[in-house]
């Protein structure tokens, strides 16, 4: 599915990885986020995804012309998780919203991980 804007001056489609990787993005600039995660269902692994696949640690759908976000991240040790995940919403809300237009209706986090940074 695909985000879409009408406009005067015409249509805007926006496609949902486009979506994903920039909400990712703008994720993991937050503090305490060490990274995106991916899930392995099979195995129940989970792995810390780098730069260039970090599309996959969010899930992004499209309803009424709104946007619902799923991010699956992994935090560093001794930050408090309530704090990076609130962070992490509004950054991730304001920045998905100026960038599209479309307006956020949830964005839900998963904490996958804890991971010490040095």
């Amino acid at each position: 599915m695909r985000g879409q804007l009408d406009n005067e001056m015409g249509k805007i489609v926006v496609d949902e990885d486009v979506l994903a990787k920039y909400a990712g993005s703008a994720a993991v600039e937050c503090f305490g986020v060490v990274g995106m995660a991916s899930v392995s269902m099979k195995d129940g692994i989970v792995q810390l995804l780098k730069r260039d696949n970090i599309r996959h640690g969010v899930n992004v759908k499209i309803q009424d012309n709104k946007l619902f976000i799923g991010m699956h991240i992994i935090v560093a040790y001794g930050v408090s998780i309530m704090t990076v995940a609130e962070n992490l919403v509004d950054n991730v809300k304001y920045k998905v919203e100026e960038f599209t237009g479309m307006k956020v209706g949830k964005i839900i986090v998963c904490v996958e991980g804890v991971r010490v940074v040095n």
